[in-house]
C-alpha cells in the first residue's frame, strides 16, 4: 500500500489535477502523506549566454524562478487543506526537472510519483505526454501515476 506520493506541481492545470488524484488516494488510504514538489530550472551562465535573444524562462533570474516555484507550492498546499488533505509538505527545488522528480521521489522513498501529462510549457499539438513526465515514467523506480 501507499505511504508516502510525490505530486510534481508546476501551477499547471494538468498538475492541479494530479494533486486532486493523490488526495483521492489519501482519502481511501488514511495516513498517506504527500509531497509536494516544485521543480524550477537553474540555468549556467554558459546557457544563459546561449539565449540571447530568446524571450523564455532564461531571462528570468533564478530568484524570481525560486520565488515562483514558493508560490505554486504555497497555493498547491492551500488547495489541498481546502479539500481537507493532511499530512502534506511542500519542496522546491532546482535542477532538470524529470531528474529532480525521479531523484527526489528515491530520496523520500515516494511509493508513488504523480504528474500531469503536461506542465506549464508543453507543446499541445497531439502530444499525449510532456518530455518531463515521459522521462519520470522512463526512470522512475516506483509506480507513475499520469493524470
Amino acid at each position: 500500500m501507499f505511504k508516502r506520493i510525490l505530486v510534481a506541481v508546476d501551477g499547471s492545470k494538468n498538475s492541479m489535477n494530479a494533486l486532486d488524484k493523490a488526495i483521492g488516494l489519501q482519502r481511501l488510504i488514511p495516513d498517506v502523506e504527500i509531497f509536494l514538489l516544485c521543480v524550477y530550472k537553474h540555468h549556467s551562465l554558459f546557457e544563459a549566454s546561449l539565449s540571447i535573444n530568446r524571450p523564455d524562462s532564461m531571462d528570468i533570474p533564478d530568484k524570481v524562478l525560486s520565488e515562483y516555484a514558493k508560490e505554486v507550492v504555497n497555493h498547491a498546499k492551500e488547495h489541498a487543506k481546502v479539500q481537507k488533505a493532511t499530512h502534506v509538505r511542500g519542496f522546491v527545488k532546482s535542477g532538470r526537472p524529470s531528474k529532480v522528480i525521479v531523484q527526489f521521489a528515491q530520496d523520500k522513498e515516494a511509493d508513488l510519483i504523480v504528474v500531469g501529462t503536461r506542465g506549464t510549457h508543453s507543446d499541445k499539438d497531439g502530444i499525449l505526454l510532456g518530455s518531463v513526465s515521459h522521462r519520470v515514467t522512463s526512470h522512475a523506480k516506483c509506480p507513475v501515476l499520469v493524470v
